[in-house]
């Protein structure tokens, strides 16, 4: 899987979120987005999966340019290839944690109960799958998140801030859930954050301003 952007502009009437970002992601990599509140690095990564538009530039993945499909087009592309993890974990309340983990399959009509129990397996929740979100912690309910984005085994892996509502100590197991279980599925990985420490353990880190997007240097 490979994620090329080129030149691409947002903006919201007449302000720019941001102008002339390009970057690449190849496959299995692992890519930092960082940079001040307000410099739309959340709206980029929704530009990433096409669940927002942008004014000039493209986005591709493996060669399909998303910005000329159609929206089923999009909506058949996310269910297959892409999978997302969200500081706000958007678990549904209703549903225990096997049945979260399982609604990508669901929607690819795909019923595999094994599979859902290997990745809650893989990111510790052995034992867990019958309870609903709220008899959870946050750090268990993030991992629920990243085994619900991982176990269509996506070829694109999106994480927006998902340590910001962490402890530092669960914020760095839930990383190393993230990060194993990634490089397990061979997914490129993109994460959006405000933490060094995730940060630090990015194959690159890219510095996301107004004007565009520039590597840091990785120490």
């Amino acid at each position: 899987m490979s994620l090329i952007i080129t030149d691409l502009s947002k903006r919201y009437g007449d302000v720019a979120v941001f102008s002339h970002v390009s970057l690449t992601v190849q496959t299995g990599e692992f890519v930092a987005i960082v940079g001040e509140s307000g410099v739309g690095k959340s709206t980029l990564l929704n530009c990433m999966a096409a669940l927002d538009c942008w004014n000039s530039g493209s986005v591709e993945l493996d060669g399909v340019d998303l910005g000329k499909l159609s929206d089923d087009q999009k909506a058949g592309l996310r269910r297959e290839r892409i999978g997302f993890v969200f500081q706000a974990f958007h678990v549904l309340p209703h549903l225990d944690v096997a049945q979260n983990v399982a609604l990508p399959l669901l929607l690819l009509g795909r019923h595999d109960p094994a599979r859902v129990q290997a990745m809650l397996d893989a990111v510790g929740l052995s034992g867990l799958g019958q309870r609903l979100p709220q008899e959870l912690s946050g750090g268990q309910l993030q991992r629920v998140a990243i085994a619900r984005a991982l176990v269509h085994q996506p070829a694109l892996l999106l994480a927006d801030e998902p340590t910001g509502n962490l402890d530092p100590g669960t914020a760095t197991r839930v990383m190393d859930a993230l990060i194993a279980q990634s490089r397990l599925h061979g997914a490129s990985l993109v994460l959006v954050t405000h933490s060094e420490a995730a940060a630090r353990r990015a194959d690159r880190v890219l510095h996301l301003s107004s004007t565009g997007c520039t590597e840091s240097a990785q120490a």
